[in-house]
């Protein structure tokens, strides 16, 4: 027994010395508490399954356990009490009138007044106030939200929460999230706005798109007339993605590219000729292997531009390591020809291998946090290949004026 069931000496001599009715009696009381439980069981289920309304309150208790775990906010509001079916249409009671469409740096969408009044310098920041792209349309329209794998989806306008008209740079701290809108497939990231015209005069008026791939492809498409919800603009090549989609408005722009190993092409949008849809563009900066396009953008020679990179190491997780940025005037890179490798925009500094965010656009630019709160950049502006200045905060999103 000892050996059987590694019992010590002591236990198996206990265990020998008990009357075998001891030990039945121990089996026998386990068994009845065993049997009590189980008829407990099968009387409560039985009364559940022969009294409807003890079944009804047990479902009922049970789902407001599941709606308390895993309830979220409502996201539609009830407009009738009754459920009279709807006899008549109900007009649309907004007025088409002009507006702007808002792309914030945390993809919040929203609708605000076309006029914008000019920011002061010592104008105060605020959250969600870096505004990546912004599209015009009418409050009764739609706009188009060029995505990464190439595809622009459809938004009707009075969907999107429409901001109060303020003094200075808008805020789309109102906005709503993108994810509610539309439906976006897996890794696919929203990157730009382009207006949608409605007639063949809107069609005519409207500028071409340039989109800029992580490959280095370029590509301007013409303006059309589309119904559809969704549509492609880029024929995209086995693991390449859009990085940039901007209207062009004027013919004497030039489009920016920057790549990961801080190399900067400056080249004229005009040596880019218009396509079709189906077309995968044609080459627009050189890049170097195992490097990859982090920025495409197109610049107004009209108005002072700059340059803002921030350097890291690939190394380090997300958010953990220090970074430098720099900022620094467009005029400092020449104008290079379509398709040819770049300028290097910054120089590393120790233990930095790579940049990890980079824009070029109008001045003044401004930096937001990964959760859109306002970052202060350098004052100063750098020489073309200087290396950057300590971040004191993490910054994922810069951009300009809106």
């Amino acid at each position: 027994m000892a050996e059987a069931f590694e019992l010590s000496e002591i236990q198996t001599q206990h265990i020998m010395d008990m009357p075998l009715r001891r030990l039945t009696s121990l089996e026998v009381g386990k068994l009845r508490d065993e049997l009590a439980e189980l008829e407990s069981l099968i009387t409560a289920l039985t009364e559940i399954l022969s009294n409807e309304s003890v079944l009804k309150k047990l479902v009922s208790s049970e789902l407001a356990e599941v709606a308390k775990e895993h309830q979220t906010d409502r996201r539609t509001v009830l407009l009738e009490a009754s459920a009279q079916p709807v006899t008549s249409a109900v007009p649309l009671e907004i007025d088409d009138e002009p507006c702007r469409v808002l792309l914030s740096s945390t993809g919040l969408l929203a609708r605000s007044a076309t006029l914008v009044t000019e920011a002061s310098e010592d104008e105060p920041r605020s959250r969600h106030d870096v505004i990546m792209a912004t599209a015009p349309a009418m409050t009764r329209g739609a706009v188009g939200v060029v995505t990464s794998l190439g595809r622009v989806i459809r938004v009707n306008v009075v969907d999107l929460p429409n901001l109060p008209a303020t003094s200075g740079s808008p805020s789309a701290a109102g906005g709503v999230s993108a994810s509610e809108v539309m439906a976006l497939e897996a890794k696919e990231r929203i990157i730009g706005l382009v207006r949608c015209p409605q007639t063949d005069e809107e069609v005519q008026q409207a500028p071409s798109l340039a989109v800029g791939t992580k490959q280095g492809v370029i590509k301007r498409v013409a303006a059309e007339l589309s119904t559809k919800d969704s549509w492609s603009v880029i024929a995209l090549k086995d693991g390449d993605e859009v990085v940039g989609a901007v209207e062009v408005s004027n013919e004497d722009s030039e489009f920016i590219f920057v790549t990961k190993d801080a190399q900067l092409l400056r080249s004229p949008i005009s040596a880019v000729r218009p396509q079709g849809r189906g077309a995968g563009g044609m080459a627009g900066i050189k890049v170097a292997p195992k490097s990859e396009v982090i920025f495409f953008g197109v610049v107004d020679p009209t108005w002072s531009a700059e340059v803002v990179t921030v350097a890291g190491s690939s190394h380090a997780l997300p958010g953990t390591a220090s970074t430098s940025v720099k900022v620094t005037d467009l005029e400092q890179f020449p104008v290079k020809g379509r398709g040819t490798a770049g300028m290097r925009c910054q120089r590393f500094l120790k233990g930095e291998d790579e940049l990890t965010l980079a824009w070029a656009g109008t001045a003044p630019a401004r930096a937001a946090g990964p959760r859109g709160a306002a970052v202060e950049l350098p004052q100063e502006q750098s020489k073309r290949d200087a290396s950057g200045m300590p971040a004191l905060h993490a910054i994922s999103a810069v951009s300009g004026p809106a």
